[in-house]
């Protein structure tokens, strides 16, 4: 039988091909690998797509986080409010600037940073917001950014699964102080190897960020902070220019896809498909499903065991790992973890493939 698995990467390379060959043989006859001219172009392109002053390629989404807070001011002692249900590197990054990541429970729909638990976890050491557009779907900024304003606090946005996803418009990274996107291969816009990247409308940010990702030097060998060896391959920013003109086409497949799986999947007992929220670009880095009445694992097992591959994102929520401080209960993160399924998506997504996921889907949770 067929395997189907969750992100088929192939279909997309294939059709880029001859661009992809032509990119990463113009890199290695140039013999410059390292902060060479498509790193500074790349960047270009990406602050001109999402709307803002500068980008800073970075050597990954992880990096843009950590960076990202340093260069906000973010450190010692200080509280940033995020989201218990991502993944590890968004409270492991407000950890390492030795800031202390403080959960507050999600909305039960988008699975994003709910605004009125944030309020609840403000206290004076509070110095910033860390929202995560979670599976490509935006939180909810409005709300964020007004209470961001009420107390004075910073936005660091984790937009590492929502490149091109928009809230009322505007593209998700360009809403606050600093916005970070990760272009690990299985993204959206996906590098063929670790990338990242961190945008800002604040020259300062900017150049803090350029200069703590060269050892925290703005000059070679004049070190001035205690920075990291974070720069964006030259080869995978070539791979990302080919890419970037396509992406709106592929986020547009996307969403096709989840459409379809929509309708395939409509009444399926037990059974609640994506939340989109109408004022909201959804990319959809994943289609994510919830799965009740404690039938996750068995319908996982069941797909697994005819080819059909999904992943849990995520099985355990931030806010009761040790590493990050057992923080206080999420009871809604605590219950999407139970029952959340990523089924298989990608761009140009055969109907005939989804059709066999949804029966699949349908035959095990009718019983």
């Amino acid at each position: 039988m067929q395997r189907i698995p969750v992100l088929d990467l192939q279909p997309e390379i294939e059709e880029q091909w001859e661009e992809l060959m032509t990119a990463m043989q113009g890199v290695l006859r140039s013999g410059h690998f390292i902060m060479g001219p498509n790193v500074g172009l790349f960047e270009q392109e990406v602050a001109a797509y999402l709307g803002s002053r500068h980008a800073v390629a970075l050597n990954s989404g992880t990096d843009a986080l950590v960076i990202g807070l340093r260069a906000a001011g973010i450190g010692a002692g200080d509280e940033v409010i995020t989201s218990p249900f991502t993944f590890f590197a968004t409270g492991e990054a407000i950890a390492q600037v030795g800031a202390v990541p403080v959960f507050a429970d999600v909305d039960p729909a988008t699975f994003n940073l709910d605004p009125d638990q944030a309020a609840d976890r403000i206290t004076p050491r509070t110095k910033a917001i860390l929202p995560v557009h979670l599976f490509g779907q935006a939180a909810e900024m409005d709300s964020l950014q007004a209470l961001a304003d009420l107390h004075g606090l910073q936005i660091v946005e984790d937009a590492a699964q929502a490149f091109g996803g928009e809230y009322r418009g505007k593209k998700l990274g360009a809403f606050g102080e600093v916005g970070c996107f990760s272009f690990f291969p299985s993204k959206n816009l996906g590098a063929f190897g670790d990338a990242g990247m961190l945008v800002t409308n604040s020259d300062e940010m900017a150049e803090t960020a350029r200069m703590l990702r060269t050892h925290g030097s703005k000059k070679k060998y004049f070190n001035e902070q205690i920075g990291y060896n974070s720069r964006l391959d030259e080869l995978q920013a070539a791979v990302l220019r080919v890419k970037l003109p396509h992406l709106d086409r592929r986020n547009f497949e996307r969403e096709q896809a989840a459409l379809r799986y929509d309708y395939l999947l409509e009444d399926v007992p037990g059974l609640i498909t994506p939340y989109h929220a109408p004022d909201r670009k959804h990319v959809y880095h994943q289609y994510t499903v919830r799965v009740l009445h404690e039938k996750r694992e068995l319908l996982r097992q069941s797909l697994a065991d005819i080819g059909i591959h999904t992943m849990v994102y995520y099985p355990v929520p931030l806010s009761t790992m040790p590493a990050l401080g057992n923080g206080p209960s999420c009871p809604v993160a605590e219950q999407l973890a139970t029952e959340v399924l990523s089924l298989p998506i990608w761009p140009g997504m055969g109907t005939d493939v989804q059709v066999r996921v949804a029966d699949a889907v349908r035959k095990v949770l009718r019983g």
